[in-house]
Formats: structure tokens, C-alpha cells, sequence
């Protein structure tokens, strides 16, 4: 099993994205105004178009969700207004704070919020099972993700579906950090995708799958994955990116749709993955 990071304190990991919630910066409006929010939800799925379709909102209408690592909320509302009863899970204070204020600036009143380790579960809510577990770039920023996975088998139903997305080992934005930060320290290779992984470096845990690793690990907890595929390159250059404005880089900017798409589904950083109980 892949354990590089499982010494790793998990009040490292709290203070991490206390610092810098996910997404925080998608909009320069002032943090819990409506237009804020929109705006957050407008850039976050304009970068990562292949959000709705994996998590399927309107799915789940009627049914319980389970989020665990809900941020600042994006994922959670969309769930919330296709009628789903969701609870949400963090680490952070802070995002769940942001994703509270987000709750109630659109009156929505089927979610409930949580604050706890996706590790201990069981020590954060109670034993209804659910029908769809969800955790979008979540659970490698975990020290231990084989607990996670373990202690999630128990909030399933026995015909749910655990739906999640870890990063590609094999992707395009790792071959990148090897080149420009690790030089081509290959044997640095763990360190290098956790410090580089996020939009603020120094993530202390970030691990790493293929679809046979991440098959296998969940194989250890009692999953079968019913599905597995990559998407998502980021094209855009950063000091643009960071400004607002939406300008790819050379070469992505002249190559076809089809061909980049092509090479999102072969070397994405986004491994999205779902899976049933065994």
C-alpha cells in the first residue's frame, strides 16, 4: 500500500488549508457576497468543465450525499439545488466557514455541515448510510488515505457509489513538476508533487495514482472500481491566470481542440474514479 506521507501530522494538513482554503482566490469580490460565490463557481467550472459531468447533481435528487472535503462549498450546492440531502465534511474551519455563509446567502437548507477528519469519520457523524460518498480532489491530501477509504465503507449503502478524484501519477502537469522544479530528480518525485501540487506550494501531503494503483488500493478497503478515467490539463499561462485573463500557452494554444483533448484523457491530472462496495 502507498503510505509516503502517513507520518505526516494531520494538523499540518488543517493549518495548510486554513492558510489558503481551495479556491479562495477565484474571485477578487469580497469573500461571502452573492457575486463572490457566482463568480467562484463561474471560473471554477470554466478550468474544470469535467466536474458536473462526473459528479452527475441531478442524480442524486432525493438521495443522501456525502461530501467529504467540501472546501469552500462550489460542489456542495450544486448537489444541495438538484435536491440531494447532503452532509459536508472539512478539515479546514475556515472553508467550512466560507461554505456555511455560502449556504445561506442562497437559502439552502438541505446541507449539513461538519467539521472533521475524513480519517475518523465515525468520530464526526452518525451511522445512516448514504448513497453516494463524494471526494473531489480530497482524500491523497490525507496522510493515511487507506483509513479513509476503510472507515467510508461503513457510511455506504450497500449498493452506493463512492465517487472520487486523485491525481494521475502518470499526467502531463507531473512530468512538468519533474522538469521544472526537480531538474529530473525522478527519486524526489513524492516530495516534488506535494510541495508543487496546488496553487500554494508546500502542500504537506499530496499522493500520487495510476488507475492500477488506485484499483488496488481501494481493493484493500473492499471496493471494486467500476470506472476510471483522466481528465483535465491546465492550459492556461499562470501570470495571466492569476490575473484574470484566460491566454494558453503557445502550445497549447495552437494545438486542435480534439488533439488537446485527446491528450487530457491520456494524460490528465485529474484521475476520477467510481467505485461499489465488493
Amino acid at each position: 500500500m502507498i503510505q509516503a506521507f502517513k507520518d505526516v501530522s494531520i494538523d499540518s494538513v488543517r493549518d495548510y488549508w486554513n492558510a489558503r482554503p481551495c479556491n479562495i482566490r477565484h474571485s477578487t469580490r469580497e469573500v461571502g457576497e452573492r457575486a463572490y460565490f457566482d463568480e467562484v463557481e463561474a471560473r471554477k467550472y470554466f478550468v474544470e468543465p469535467h466536474i458536473p459531468g462526473f459528479a452527475e447533481f441531478e442524480r442524486w435528487r432525493g438521495k443522501r450525499v456525502l461530501e467529504i472535503g467540501c472546501g469552500i462549498g462550489t460542489d456542495t450546492m450544486n448537489f444541495a439545488r438538484a435536491g440531494a440531502r447532503v452532509t459536508a465534511i472539512d478539515l479546514s474551519d475556515r472553508s467550512l466557514e466560507i461554505a456555511k455563509k455560502r449556504a445561506e446567502v442562497f437559502g439552502l437548507d438541505n446541507i449539513e455541515f461538519h467539521h472533521g477528519n475524513a480519517e475518523a469519520l465515525a468520530d464526526t457523524i452518525g451511522e445512516e448510510p448514504y448513497d453516494l460518498v463524494y471526494s473531489f480532489g480530497v482524500l491523497h491530501h490525507t496522510p493515511d488515505p487507506q483509513a479513509a477509504f476503510r472507515g467510508i465503507r461503513q457510511f455506504l449503502k450497500p449498493d452506493g457509489t463512492f465517487k472520487l478524484m486523485v491525481y494521475n501519477r502518470h499526467s502531463y502537469k507531473v512530468l512538468w513538476i519533474l522538469l521544472t522544479y526537480g531538474k529530473g530528480a525522478f527519486w524526489k518525485l513524492d516530495d516534488l508533487i506535494a510541495t508543487w501540487s496546488e496553487a500554494q506550494s508546500g502542500c504537506p501531503v499530496t499522493y500520487s495514482y495510476t488507475h492500477e494503483t488506485i484499483a488496488e488500493e481501494l481493493a484493500h478497503a473492499g471496493y471494486r472500481v467500476e470506472k476510471s478515467e483522466v481528465d483535465h490539463i491546465f492550459p492556461w499561462r499562470i501570470p495571466d491566470y492569476v490575473e484574470y485573463r484566460y491566454e494558453k500557452v503557445w502550445y497549447f494554444r495552437w494545438m486542435p481542440e480534439a488533439m488537446f483533448r485527446a491528450l487530457e484523457r491520456q494524460f490528465g491530472w485529474h484521475l476520477c474514479v467510481t467505485a461499489k462496495l465488493d
